[in-house]
């Protein structure tokens, strides 16, 4: 049977902040894509581009495993993938070229390559795979090892026809996830990771999906792979693969990297009593809404089951903001869900958005009031980031004349006109930070004195750090001041 070589093209080293952070994740999407070709009788081997310096380092890897098929399946599930950085499509590049010298079929998928599959043909890739792809490269390969030389019956596909570019009809997601085969977790180097993670962060995390897809429409996400159906595995079946990996990986942590986890109504609840009836005890965090935040039983389930941390998409204080992003959540609702995890002793944590068009200074300082005065577990800033398929890219598309996508994940550069210039909202990431870390900083001097019997030395150290960001903040917040122009 012949062989594939799976890549992907997300480069850790490539984003210097998240090299920094030292928490990588294994690329589950490939590993899933790997799992389901090796099931069907295919010979298949990973280049895992995680850790590696160079994209060209494939050549190595190419010439031991002689692949027919070079697939770059990047993970679907991952947040860093759905953003498009240039750094990683211009890798994806590079890894084409030198596949195609070594006369390999290059096959791509990833949320950039569904977006921008003209770009992807031209840099020579023979196909594109649109969408959720696992089903539709299992049958394009096979169409090829079988020499059918027609491929315009195999939907969710672009590619070359002498000089016209063909593009078959979008394939309907899964509805079955259970069907898939578990990821072929055995193709990555997990001792690597593992590693990396205990130097970083003192533990080793995992990540695991669930589910696929998320049924809101909140106009800036785009969703070219799973789209807005939601469909979920079973909480059987996820209990299965987290005693496998326990028993053979020794996990301290899982992300359960769904865009909305437990959404199904009950699975949450089943998912804890099997974790409880198979003695399954591990620390999660999760990412999830305001709104499905507020019901008591649900959230009582995820404290059960071991969530630790709940990743909200707060986005705004501002219920101007969230209404033209048609969020669906208001912002009492965030303050209720932060109150209800933490009586139920589950971190909040927020995603926060700046720059949305038509946000102005007021709604700006109803953000940061927010955050100061919820003080989230931990919070992650971006600023409006238009991606193609939505309306948002629709409404500034015009603008992203130099510039569609970020280099890295922390370049936090606004592509359009705004209120203020691209300048003050970088400025304004550092200012909210620092801002943030002085509030923390005096809550816990505030607990030092009202609980003294219970100070631990990460009370203490969070404490003594109102010394340093004090006037931290102020600087950061006397710079802002000064880019407090109108945008051009």
């Amino acid at each position: 049977m012949q062989n594939i070589l799976f890549s992907h093209s997300y480069f850790l080293r490539f984003d210097p902040k998240q090299w920094a952070l030292g928490q990588p994740y294994p690329p589950l999407g490939t590993l899933y894509a790997a799992a389901l070709m090796r099931h069907n009788g295919y010979n298949v081997s990973l280049f895992d581009t995680m850790f590696v310096q160079h994209a060209e380092e494939v050549q190595e890897a190419i010439r031991l495993y002689q692949p027919r098929f070079f697939v770059i399946y990047d993970d679907g599930f991952n947040y860093l993938t759905k953003m498009c950085l240039t750094n990683m499509r211009d890798a994806a590049f590079i890894m084409t070229g030198i596949a195609k010298a070594y006369g390999c079929t290059v096959i791509v998928s990833s949320s950039d390559s569904t977006d921008h599959y003209e770009k992807y043909l031209a840099q020579g890739a023979d196909f594109v795979l649109m969408g959720e792809a696992e089903q539709t490269l299992l049958e394009l390969v096979s169409a090829i090892t079988d020499g059918k030389g027609s491929f315009i019956d195999i939907q969710g596909l672009a590619f070359r026809q002498q000089e016209a570019v063909i593009k078959t009809p979008r394939r309907a997601v899964m509805k079955d996830l259970d069907a898939l085969p578990l990821p072929a977790w055995d193709l990555v180097d997990i001792d690597r990771y593992r590693q990396t993670w205990l130097h970083s962060s003192g533990y080793f995390s995992l990540n695991m999906g669930t589910t696929r897809g998320c049924p809101f429409k909140c106009n800036w996400c785009a969703k070219p792979i799973y789209g807005n159906r939601y469909n979920s595995r079973s909480p059987q079946h996820v209990v299965n693969e987290l005693k496998w990996l326990q028993s053979n990986f020794r996990f301290d942590h899982i992300w359960f990297c769904d865009d909305i986890f437990g959404l199904k109504p009950g699975w949450v609840q089943e998912f804890a009593a099997l974790l409880e009836k198979e003695g399954l005890r591990f620390r999660f965090k999760i990412q999830s809404r305001a709104d499905l935040l507020l019901q008591e039983n649900y959230i009582l389930a995820l404290a059960k089951a071991g969530c630790e941390n709940a990743w909200m998409g707060a986005e705004s204080g501002s219920q101007k903001i969230l209404d033209a992003m048609d969020k669906g959540t208001t912002v009492e609702q965030i303050y209720q869900a932060t109150r209800q995890l933490r009586k139920h002793a589950i971190h909040p944590s927020f995603f926060i958005q700046f720059g949305y068009p038509g946000e102005t200074r007021e709604d700006i300082e109803k953000t940061i009031r927010m955050i100061n005065e919820l003080l989230p577990h931990e919070i992650g800033i971006s600023v409006s980031y238009p991606l193609p398929g939505t309306p948002f890219y629709e409404k500034v598309k015009d603008e992203l004349k130099n510039k569609a996508n970020w280099s890295d994940s922390d370049e936090l550069t606004l592509m359009f006109r705004n209120t203020f210039q691209p300048s003050f909202y970088k400025q304004l990431h550092r200012y909210v930070h620092k801002s943030y870390r002085k509030h923390l900083a005096l809550e816990n001097i505030r607990r030092l004195i009202r609980q003294p019997a219970s100070v631990t030395v990460a009370t203490l150290k969070k404490a003594a750090s109102l010394a340093y960001y004090i006037p931290a903040a102020m600087l950061a917040k006397w710079k802002l001041a000064t880019l407090e122009k109108p945008s051009l």
